[in-house]
C-alpha cells in the first residue's frame, strides 16, 4: 500500500508533481477532458481537480496522453544497443515496448535473450520481453542456437518477460506438433503471439484454437477482418520492410479499433531518425482518415490490455505518470515526454540523465565462421527455366517466379537486364559449409555485390549479386 499516492488521492497531502491546465486523452471514454494530473512516487494520484505540489508544470492548454507502446518489435533490428534504441524512441513519445529477442536468440541463444534483458535494464523506456518460439524458425536453415521449452521455461521467470513471442511454425501448431504445444502450453494464461500472413478458413480456425492471441502479419481487411471475427487481435504493422499499416485502416472501424494495435516489428535506424517510431505511425494512420483519439488508443490501452500491462496504457489514477505532451494531435509530435513522472525528452531530444546499462557482451559477439578458400558458388547448368526468388516491395512475403537463365561455360549466371541476380546463403554460425545458392528478382539495378549478416531470422549470411567474383569480395 502506497499512502502517499491515497493521500495525495484524498486531497490531504502535496503531490510530487502536478501537471496543471491540460487537456487530458481519456482512452477509456474516447474523449478529452480539462483536468490536472497529479504525480507522487511515479504514479498517477489524481485527476481532476486541482492539488498542491512540490512542482507544477503548466501545459497552458495542451494535450496531455499516456505513453506510447510499440506492440511488437525485434528490437535488434534496429541494429543498435536498447540504450541507444531508447534514446531514438523515447524522445518521440514511445515509454514501453513489447519486443520480442528472436533475432539475438538465433544468433546467440538464451545467452542473446539474457543477454537483451540485461542491457535494457532501469532505462526511460520499458522493454517487455515476449519468450522467442521460434529458435530456430525452420528446420530448412541452421541457426546459431536452439530454444526448447525448459529454455523459455527459464525465462519466463524473468519479471519483465510477458509472454511467448510470434509462433511461426504454423503447421506445427494447427497438426498438433507436440513440440511446439508444449511451447504455448508453457505459457498458459498469458499472451501468445502470432506469425499467420495469409492465413484463413480451417487452419485459422486450428490456430486460434491452440490460444494465438494476435497478429501482426495481417497482408489484407479481409484477413483482418477473419482474423478480429475469431478473437484475435490485430496489429497494424509500418516497419522498414513490411508497411501494411495504411492497407489495413480499411478494418479499423468503432466495432473494430479497440482490437487492433500499432507495431513496427523490424524498423531500422534511418526511419527510426527520419520517420519516427510510434509517433509515425500515428501521424499516417490519422492522414489515412483514422480519428486522433482512436489512433491513441491503439497505440496505449489496447496494447497495455493485451499484454496484461495494468500499470500504464492509460492516464488514470494508480498508474505509471508516463505521459506525453504535445500541441496538435492530428498532427502529433511529442514535446515534453515523462516516465515514473520524471521529464526524460523535451523537443524530440534526451533530457535529463541518461545512464546507459553495464552489460558484458561477450555472449552476443560472435564473428562468423566461414570457410572463404573453399567457397563455392557456382551452379553447373546447361541453361534452363528455374526458379527465382521474386521480390514483393514493401512485404516480406515473396513471389515463386519461373524463369529461363543462360549459361556461361557451362554455369548459370545472373541476368542483370531482366533485374535477376544471384542469391547466396551461407551458413556462418558453425562453421559447417552450408551454402545455399539461388535466384533473386526485385532487388533493383545491381552491379556487384551486397552482403550482410543481419538476415531473418537464422541470420546466415546472405549475398545477392551479379556475379561471382563481387560476391566473393562482399562476403
Amino acid at each position: 500500500m502506497n499512502e502517499r499516492l491515497l493521500a495525495v488521492a484524498r486531497g490531504e497531502e502535496a503531490a510530487d508533481l502536478e501537471l496543471a491546465g491540460g487537456r487530458v486523452v481519456d482512452v477509456f471514454t474516447g474523449s478529452v477532458v480539462e483536468a490536472d494530473v497529479a504525480v507522487v512516487d511515479g504514479l498517477i494520484a489524481s485527476v481532476g481537480p486541482r492539488r498542491e505540489a512540490a512542482e507544477v508544470i503548466d501545459l497552458d492548454g495542451r494535450y496531455l496522453l499516456p505513453g506510447l507502446i510499440d506492440a511488437h518489435v525485434h528490437l535488434e533490428s534496429s541494429m543498435v544497443t536498447p540504450f541507444e534504441f531508447a534514446r531514438a524512441v523515447v524522445p518521440r513519445g514511445t515509454t514501453a515496448v513489447v519486443t520480442d529477442p528472436h533475432e539475438v536468440a538465433n544468433v546467440a541463444g538464451a545467452d542473446g535473450v539474457r543477454w537483451l534483458l540485461e542491457a535494457s535494464e532501469n532505462l526511460p523506456l520499458a522493454v517487455l520481453v515476449m519468450a522467442p518460439s521460434c529458435v530456430p524458425a525452420t528446420h530448412l536453415a541452421t541457426a546459431g542456437a536452439e530454444l526448447d521449452v525448459d529454455d523459455l521455461d527459464e525465462l519466463s521467470r524473468h519479471q519483465r518477460v510477458v509472454g511467448l513471442a510470434e509462433v511461426m511454425n504454423v503447421p506445427g501448431v494447427v497438426l498438433g506438433d507436440r513440440a511446439v504445444h508444449a511451447k504455448i502450453e508453457a505459457f498458459a494464461g498469458r499472451p501468445v503471439d502470432g506469425h499467420g500472413p495469409g492465413l484463413a478458413g480451417d487452419w485459422l480456425q486450428a490456430y486460434t484454437a491452440a490460444g494465438v492471441g494476435t497478429d501482426h502479419e495481417t497482408l489484407t481487411p479481409e484477413e483482418a477482418l477473419e482474423k478480429l471475427r475469431l478473437g484475435m487481435r490485430v496489429w497494424l504493422r509500418q516497419g522498414t520492410g513490411a508497411r501494411n499499416l495504411v492497407d489495413l485502416l480499411p478494418v479499423v472501424t468503432p466495432a473494430t479499433s479497440r482490437r487492433c494495435g500499432f507495431c513496427t516489428d523490424d524498423r531500422h535506424p534511418h526511419d527510426l531518425l527520419d520517420e519516427g517510431h510510434i509517433d509515425h505511425l500515428l501521424r499516417l494512420a490519422m492522414a489515412g482518415g483514422l480519428d486522433p483519439i482512436t489512433a491513441i488508443q491503439m497505440a496505449t490501452l489496447n496494447i497495455a490490455e493485451a499484454y496484461g500491462l495494468d500499470d500504464r496504457g492509460a492516464i488514470a489514477p494508480g498508474r505509471r505518470a508516463d505521459l506525453v505532451v504535445t500541441t496538435d494531435l492530428q498532427d502529433f509530435s511529442a514535446e515534453r515526454v515523462l516516465v515514473g513522472g520524471t521529464v526524460v525528452a523535451e523537443d524530440g531530444h534526451p533530457a535529463g540523465s541518461w545512464t546507459p546499462p553495464r552489460v558484458d557482451s561477450a555472449a552476443v559477439l560472435k564473428p562468423p565462421v566461414v570457410d572463404l578458400e573453399n567457397l563455392d558458388l557456382r551452379i553447373e547448368d546447361p541453361g534452363s527455366k528455374v526458379r527465382v526468388i521474386g521480390l514483393v516491395r514493401g512485404q516480406i512475403v515473396t513471389e515463386q517466379l519461373v524463369e529461363r537463365l543462360q549459361a556461361h561455360d557451362g554455369l548459370l549466371v545472373a541476368d542483370v537486364d531482366r533485374g535477376i541476380v544471384k542469391l547466396v546463403v551461407i551458413e556462418p554460425h558453425r562453421g559447417n559449409g552450408n551454402v545455399g545458392v539461388g535466384f533473386l528478382h526485385g532487388l533493383g539495378p545491381l552491379d556487384g555485390a551486397v552482403a550482410c549478416t543481419v538476415a531473418h531470422d537464422h541470420h546466415n549470411l546472405i549475398v545477392a549479386g551479379s556475379d561471382d567474383a563481387s560476391m566473393n569480395t562482399a562476403i
